[in-house]
């Protein structure tokens, strides 16, 4: 059996494949893409890819190789993702094939696991893939859950598609005790197959504004007004993240402005929300940071969460957050110190808690959430758990 602690150099360090849904910012594509760059800073071989193209995100150059999987073949640091000369751009992941569940990226995401040791799953739809694409090969999967597992295992089909799933990863990952509770619950996995590590993200890569001009470029660079109140809304615009509610804030304070990053099927409509016209509709940003650092404030008005990403974002970028306070939003989010919690689908409340953090002292309240965020959820302080994990599965062996 192979020593997990050995070095790199000795050939007896795992190598990690981790795999995200689609090449989107979002809090899973976000939190494994700084995982992966700091295994690498480590000196673990790590690689990055995406299962579908995006969109909105350019394809990887031509010649990468059928359906955009990189053509180094080894899962080596400098292949597939962050800085691989196979990719189109710097920090993007090779996309294995047209859609998430297609034959063809099932096959694709087979081929490219046989050069790692263990894999990363970072969503559900990687989690389904995982499942389907390694049943009966040596590497085994870790699936990274970043959600409230009550809000998708809310019924029987779910409970049991999820279970049968999750039984074939070698591991789970989960933000909390009490999600770990849920899922041993839910699913009757065994004792130790759930493991906590907390949501975090690299502090390097969400630096605060350096004062007012600095602020005022990124507005610019992002085409926004440049001496307003302007607040920030992050995440896909699906009915569980409630853009209508944060509309519904912003008729109420005639004063301010809202840049909304993300996009998803409630888009159309809620462009003719009678606030949208002081709505300032981005898409989805290929970086996030610009945004924190041109606003004053985030919005988070979900009727479900974790441990939001966005929300550990924006704090470590030293802007204060006005938020619901579902799932575990309130570990990021101290009331009255970093910024304010209001019970879910009350915009009035929202309103007078975001005019509240508006008016009083921002610096502060952002000063107080980066310290709070840099104790409790930078990455350093979570990668040993990580490395300790993929260790432990890699001598296991595969799921049985």
């Amino acid at each position: 059996m192979p020593d997990p602690t050995a070095a790199d150099s000795a050939g007896a360090r795992p190598r990690v494949l981790h795999l995200i849904s689609d090449e989107r910012r979002g809090g899973a594509q976000n939190f494994a893409r700084d995982l992966h760059r700091e295994l690498r800073r480590r000196g673990q071989a790590s690689a990055l890819c995406a299962l579908a193209p995006h969109p909105a995100v350019p394809p990887a150059r031509p010649g990468a190789g059928a359906a955009g999987v990189c053509t180094a073949g080894t899962v080596v640091p400098g292949t597939c993702g962050e800085g691989c000369p196979d990719t189109a751009r710097p920090r993007a992941a090779a996309v294995l094939g047209p859609g998430r569940l297609r034959p063809s990226t099932l096959w694709a995401l087979r081929s490219a696991a046989r050069a790692a040791d263990v894999v990363l799953a970072h969503g559900s739809d990687t989690l389904a893939a995982c499942a389907l694409a390694l049943a009966g090969t040596p590497t085994p999967f870790v699936y990274v859950s970043v959600g409230h597992p009550r809000y998708w295992t809310a019924n029987r089909l779910r409970r049991l598609r999820g279970g049968a799933l999750m039984h074939r990863a070698a591991a789970v990952t989960t933000l909390t005790d009490e999600a770990r509770e849920v899922l041993e619950g839910q699913f009757e996995l065994p004792g130790g197959k759930v493991r906590v590590i907390p949501n975090s993200r690299a502090a390097e890569s969400y630096p605060p504004a350096d004062g007012r001009d600095d602020r005022r470029a990124a507005r610019h660079a992002l085409g926004l007004p440049a001496d307003v109140l302007l607040v920030a809304w992050i995440g896909a615009i699906a009915p569980e993240k409630r853009l209508d509610l944060a509309l519904d804030v912003l008729d109420r304070l005639p004063d301010v402005r809202m840049a909304v990053a993300g996009e998803g099927p409630l888009l159309e409509a809620l462009a003719r929300h009678p606030a949208a016209a002081r709505a300032h509709f981005l898409g989805p940003l290929p970086d996030p940071a610009p945004l924190y650092r041109a606003a004053d404030a985030l919005l988070l008005t979900s009727d479900s969460e974790g441990v939001p990403g966005a929300l550990i974002e924006a704090a470590l970028a030293g802007v204060p957050a006005v938020a619901t306070d579902v799932g575990w939003v309130r570990e990021v989010v101290r009331d009255g110190a970093t910024g304010a919690l209001v019970a879910p689908g009350d915009p009035l409340a929202l309103a007078e808690a975001l005019a509240k953090v508006l008016a009083c002292n921002r610096a502060g309240l952002g000063a107080a959430a980066r310290a709070h965020a840099l104790e409790h959820f930078e990455l350093g302080a979570v990668v040993d758990d990580w490395q300790r994990l993929v260790a432990e599965v890699w001598a296991g062996g595969p799921p049985s």
